[in-house]
């Protein structure tokens, strides 16, 4: 091996930046070498309560000394009891825990698909997905997403992934028929950019979907758990709400937690032995989840994710006006605001990294800033002070 060759025994899967985080606490992380950085990253939306909460430290600590694992193959008064609160504060009437957002997608297209098959429509088996999204990095999840890039050598696209463009209602409308089990979209599009889709859209497909009795899907696995100051993107939106949905993400607070919620009706056909897992619902992870909501849903938590979300999108909006020569806009909800870029978004991003500021690059040329939702407005100040820096850098290097 000659001595410019990398060392390490990792794949070679993930484009990551030179830094190496020892701790962290709150909305900062603390390089090896004593460096400290805003950030705004977030662990990519999954660290909601920031790093280190001290109720997510003791829920984790008090639990692992009493039990870690014992399978599904016994009851679990954990995962009933976040269960419940899921549901109590949701659509949803049933819960089936999972490890990651991918696998809550794979429960997702199981439950919808399955409900057909039982009830008289096998050949209902086509999930309608639109270009932009991001629903993780399975087979079957690369398909539903529809990205070129995140397919090729894979070999051929799983089947049942029919899509359509981002906005076209005729489209959907004309891509609707025998085979059809339901439609997914992401109530606000993460990896995609940033896109939030119109409130009339998502009525609009829930009475497409009532209208052909299929299924509606949503994943909130990055928009979900507070992110957009609701405890769930759609519930800003009335008359909007799925069969099914997946999450993930925020609802660990940074340890692997995800979950599929669906209605009774949707969820009746996952009977045992026709879905399953071996880590999902595991009692570290619910005694986590569990605390995560404890958080969130206190009285007035998410009211306070909506005012900084306000004073938030004030401050980029300015920054974007500043700056128009490398900023085209901003876009997004609550905590989860994008700027797209005129600039590089990947120069962007390295440029608020040099300037000690985490951030996360997506799709249509947009740089992500989703803090913890614990964030406080002084701290947003200081990340957008440290963006203002770095753009007028940018500007001054040409």
């Amino acid at each position: 091996m000659s001595s410019g060759e990398k060392t390490t025994q990792l794949f070679d899967a993930f484009a990551r930046a030179p830094l190496h985080f020892e701790r962290g606490e709150g909305v900062r992380l603390y390089t090896s070498e004593g460096d400290e950085f805003l950030d705004f990253a977030a662990g990519i939306a999954v660290n909601s309560l920031g790093h280190c909460h001290p109720h997510l430290v003791e829920a984790l600590t008090k639990q692992a000394e009493t039990l870690w694992h014992v399978s599904n193959l016994y009851e679990s008064p954990q995962q009933e009891s976040l269960a419940r609160r899921l549901c109590d504060n949701s659509f949803a009437d049933r819960v089936f825990f999972t490890n990651s957002g991918s696998e809550s997608m794979e429960c997702a297209f199981k439950t919808a698909r399955r409900w057909h098959h039982d009830n008289g429509a096998p050949q209902r088996v086509d999930i309608i997905t639109f270009e932009g999204a991001f629903h993780g990095r399975t087979l079957a999840a690369i398909a539903a997403g529809g990205n070129e890039k995140y397919m090729t050598g894979f070999g051929p696209k799983a089947p049942g992934f029919p899509q359509i463009p981002f906005g076209d209602h005729e489209a959907l409308k004309a891509a609707i028929g025998e085979t059809t089990a339901a439609v997914l979209i992401e109530p606000i599009q993460g990896e995609g950019g940033i896109r939030p889709v119109p409130h009339q859209c998502l009525r609009g497909l829930r009475d497409l979907c009532d209208e052909h009795g299929i299924f509606l899907i949503y994943d909130e696995v990055q928009c979900g758990i507070g992110r957009t100051g609701k405890l769930f993107a759609h519930q800003w939106i009335e008359g909007a709400e799925p069969d099914i949905m997946a999450i993930a993400k925020g609802i660990g607070g940074g340890f692997p937690v995800g979950a599929c919620l669906a209605t009774e009706k949707a969820a009746s056909g996952m009977q045992p032995g026709s879905h399953g897992t071996t880590y999902g619902g595991n009692p570290l992870a619910m005694a986590v989840g569990n605390a995560v909501l404890d958080i969130v849903l206190e009285d007035g938590f998410l009211e306070k994710v909506q005012d900084r979300a306000i004073f938030m999108r004030q401050r980029l909006a300015e920054l974007a006006d500043s700056h128009s020569e490398l900023i085209e806009g901003v876009r997004g909800e609550g905590l989860m605001q994008g700027l797209k870029c005129k600039a590089s978004n990947l120069d962007v991003v390295a440029a608020l990294r040099e300037e000690r500021l985490l951030s996360v690059p997506a799709g249509d040329n947009v740089v992500r800033l989703i803090p913890p939702l614990t964030v406080e407005d002084d701290e947003i100040r200081e990340a957008l002070d440290k963006v203002d820096v770095a753009l007028t850098r940018m500007k001054k290097a040409g």
